[in-house]
């Protein structure tokens, strides 16, 4: 008899990897053997999570079709398996397979577009947060202002992308049609993404703003954040843009 830890190692490579050595004998033969049950299960497995990952990825599979689609899916499964139970977690690292995975090397915009969704995810299921109210920052004498660093609605996520990948997932959505023409070569983006009063939003934002909060999203100080905006633009507004942070409730 396997102990419980072999046991789990069996099944898993039985479901993965195809190998079913280190499961199959125990596994109880009444009628139909073991294979053809770790087959049945496995089937389920792979079908249950590559659903789930289209209905997160819903334009990238859109843009691939479901069948190449349904080949991603299950070469990422295989390689990267659930490390929890909530299924709408699940997929974090699916761009970052796509960019490597050589068959969707003609695309190199794709891991993007995956990238925006995942924001999206995220920005649904993110927890509510406490807005920060702006009188807690008039108090501060200006030294400690500078040091100090400011945490932003967990369920914003800033996505700078070299593609316009806006313009690509606004049109493949369904019931666009036809669906314009996108021109890859228009330049890049600056996104944020976030919840706001219960809807995932969108919108570009100039790039010394985006800098600035990038910047603030990775914990450094404000001093630096606002640096970095100077960096990408020497007319950066401070000042406006503390204003704005406190309006759309942004820091919490």
């Amino acid at each position: 008899m396997s102990s419980l830890r072999e046991l789990q190692a069996g099944f898993r490579a039985a479901l993965l990897a195809g190998d079913e050595r280190g499961v199959a004998p125990d596994v109880v033969d009444d009628g139909v053997n073991a294979s053809a049950r770790l087959a049945v299960y496995r089937h389920h497995v792979l079908t249950s999570l590559s659903a789930a990952l289209e209905a997160t990825f819903p334009v990238v599979c859109r843009l691939v079709d479901r069948r190449f689609f349904g080949w991603l899916a299950d070469s990422y499964v295989r390689a990267h398996p659930p490390a929890g139970p909530c299924l709408f977690e699940y997929g974090a690292d699916l761009p970052e397979f796509i960019a490597a995975f050589p068959a969707c090397a003609p695309l190199p915009w794709l891991a993007d577009v995956a990238r925006l969704e995942w924001a999206m995810n995220v920005a649904l299921h993110a927890p509510d947060a406490v807005p920060l109210e702006p009188e807690a920052l008039r108090t501060l004498p200006p030294a400690t202002l500078a040091r100090l660093t400011l945490r932003l609605d967990p369920s914003v996520t800033l996505l700078a992308s070299r593609w316009p990948v806006d313009a690509i997932w606004d049109a493949n959505q369904a019931g666009v049609d036809p669906a314009p023409r996108v021109d890859l070569d228009a330049g890049g983006v600056w996104l944020e993404i976030r919840r706001r009063d219960g809807d995932v939003v969108r919108r570009a934002l100039p790039r010394a703003v985006f800098a600035f909060r990038a910047a603030l999203a990775e914990g450094r100080a404000l001093e630096e954040a606002v640096e970095s905006a100077l960096d990408a633009d020497p007319a950066f507004d401070l000042a406006g843009e503390i204003r704005a942070l406190l309006d759309e409730r942004l820091v919490c």
